[in-house]
């Protein structure tokens, strides 16, 4: 969602908060702006591109040895320059992520001391605040601290004072936010992609944290108001990890990066024997051993993730498993077993509902828990008792791709490790899996060699309106994020279901203008699929089928058949994903929409 960059430095800052800017753009955005301190305040925001925002600070000669960005992804007020960040109160300036919950009383309050709104934002009312306690204190960190104290709700913020350029305040609370350490200089960003250009020296703000920044220093403060100490490190993102390369956008980037973001994933059971409980933390072979079920909680793409694994876990681990969205989990009673084990899913581990959906498993008395995560320092990581990271790398697409598959490959080895601890898996079933995991990125790679025929499907899906996607047992999660990612990147209206729920309602969407797209891959579903397939050719619905060899299932008039490379077994599922992938990459790309930056969607979800 909205992403913050801040700078102080011996030279101007505009630049590094611009491209700083331009690296969070994935994140989604509707409006961004900028405000630096040279001799006054300078405010520039546009409802337009960074890009845009960019050009505008250039005509208007905006420099600054020391700022605040911000790319907004509207929840409180239109997207309009007046609603976009920083927002100002006096000499004060702030930017900030996340939801303040009391803003309303907030506002009430601050109207009776005086302070006029002109935004419809829950942010002003930080503005206002921290300019209250200033004109109280005399001391920008002490206002911020002070202000924090009111505040209910989310938040990561900059905060900047015209009348003293010598310091950025910071502070943190249920929305991530890190710190650049420099060479007489130091930045502060809601990603550590923000700041690669100028640093890989992070630390990472804890809950409640407060922090004060110089050009020589920074401090850090708890949320009693306690100097403390956090550690810094080194973060492995690279500039050029982040950087587009030779593709056309980032999501075709992300989809051809997959072998080896599996690769990596896998990379600790690639020359291994055998599976241990110990690639999950250093407590999970007393952990697993305890357990008797899994709740899997996610969102969106990671939650389709989880309805996978519970195939897998209830069919090799012997392991009741149930998956929840998160954000319905946390909103109604459930009946609790504190020897179950909660593993949460996220690309980013800073998504709200997900972290929320943890906390409260918490409250209720479960007492084991395991995050798979690509971010190694995200709250989601740091909350839970075992971790497993994915290393996908970053993914900048909103649409999620690798992101995906490699949380299924972790989702394999969580099988793996509990089905061996439970007696469940041979040493040559072992052996055999190790097998095909390691084959896993080579045959991804040949399943990207499909997409001539995919993108010849495509010609045809970019002048429809509505779409169907069908899979039965453990693929009928994968018609679903076929259809999310088909719908997300767009703009068609895609719905999923489980074949065998033909007859019981969708049949009646089905015509000639309807495509349909089915998962057939060659396992004991196979010939109940085909007799869904039959149901759609006889009520005139054109079919297109991604199909596995041997399953005998041939073009003709209405059926379109593109075949896959080989049966993957238990794996399958992760392979079948990848030309639904290219199918909406495709199929966006003759529809002209923004493929990596769709409408009204944000990567990394961290507010309600």
């Amino acid at each position: 969602m909205c992403g913050i960059v801040g700078a102080i430095a011996a030279r101007d800052v505009v630049p590094i908060l611009i491209e700083g800017l331009k690296r969070l753009e994935y994140r989604g955005y509707d409006s961004a702006g900028i405000a630096v301190i040279n001799g006054e305040l300078q405010r520039i925001r546009s409802t337009g591109r960074v890009a845009t925002l960019e050009q505008m600070t250039q005509e208007e000669h905006v420099t600054g040895d020391i700022g605040i960005a911000h790319t907004r992804w509207a929840t409180h007020g239109a997207p309009s320059e007046k609603n976009a960040h920083p927002h100002v109160s006096g000499a004060v300036s702030v930017v900030h992520n996340g939801i303040i919950e009391n803003h309303d009383e907030l506002r009430e309050k601050l109207r009776g001391l005086g302070y006029q709104f002109v935004s419809d934002t829950d942010t002003e009312v930080i503005a206002h605040l921290v300019h209250l306690h200033l004109q109280l204190s005399g001391n920008l960190l002490q206002a911020v601290q002070n202000s924090l104290h009111e505040l209910i709700g989310a938040y990561a913020i900059a905060v900047v004072n015209a009348a003293d350029a010598s310091r950025l305040v910071v502070a943190r609370m249920g929305a991530p936010l890190l710190l650049g350490l420099g060479k007489g200089e130091n930045f502060a960003a809601s990603d550590a992609s923000a700041l690669v250009q100028v640093t890989q020296r992070v630390v990472y703000l804890e809950e409640g944290d407060c922090a004060e920044l110089t050009c020589a220093q920074v401090r850090i403060f708890d949320g009693n108001g306690k100097a403390v100490v956090r550690r810094e490190q080194i973060t492995a993102l690279t500039a050029a990890a982040v950087e587009l390369g030779p593709y056309q956008h980032y999501m075709q980037k992300e989809i051809f990066e997959q072998p080896m973001a599996v690769a990596n994933t896998l990379e600790m059971v690639t020359s291994a024997r055998a599976i241990v409980p110990q690639l999950f933390g250093a407590g999970a072979d007393e952990i697993l051993n305890k357990i008797n079920g899994l709740t899997i909680l996610a969102c969106g793409t990671s939650y389709h993730a989880g309805m996978v694994a519970r195939y897998w876990i209830e069919a090799v681990a012997g392991l009741p498993c149930n998956v929840e969205i998160a954000s319905e989990y946390r909103y109604r009673e459930t009946v609790n077993d504190p020897d179950t084990l909660v593993v949460t899913l996220s690309q980013s581990g800073e998504t709200a509902d997900t972290l929320a959906a943890l906390q409260y498993a918490k409250a209720r008395g479960h007492r084991y828990s395991l995050s798979i995560c690509n971010a190694p320092e995200s709250a989601l990581v740091r909350a839970s008792e075992l971790r497993f990271l994915t290393r996908a790398g970053p993914e900048i697409g909103v649409a999620s791709t690798k992101a995906f598959t490699t949380q299924l490959a972790a989702l394999v080895l969580l099988t793996m490790a509990l089905a061996k601890q439970r007696g469940r898996l041979t040493a040559e079933r072992e052996a055999e899996l190790l097998h095909e995991l390691r084959h896993l990125p080579a045959a991804l790679t040949e399943v990207l060699q499909i997409e001539p025929a995919i993108a010849q499907w495509a010609e045809v899906f970019a002048a429809k309106e509505h779409m169907l996607f069908l899979g039965r047992g453990i693929h009928y999660p994968i018609a679903m994020e076929g259809a999310l990612k088909m719908k997300e990147i767009t703009y068609i209206h895609a719905e999923a279901y489980a074949a065998g729920e033909l007859k019981h309602g969708p049949l009646a969407l089905v015509d000639r203008n309807m495509p349909v797209v089915a998962v057939a891959p060659r396992d004991a579903l196979l010939e109940k699929l085909k007799s869904n397939l039959q149901e759609v050719r006889a009520r005139g619905g054109e079919l297109y089928v991604l199909a596995d060899q041997d399953t005998r299932i041939t073009e003709s008039d209405g059926v379109h058949v593109i075949s896959m490379p080989g049966h993957a077994g238990l794996l399958s599922p992760i392979l079948h994903t990848v030309p639904l992938q290219l199918l909406a990459y495709h199929t966006a790309l003759h529809r002209g929409t923004d493929v990596d930056k769709p409408r009204n969607l944000a990567k990394s979800v961290t507010v309600e």
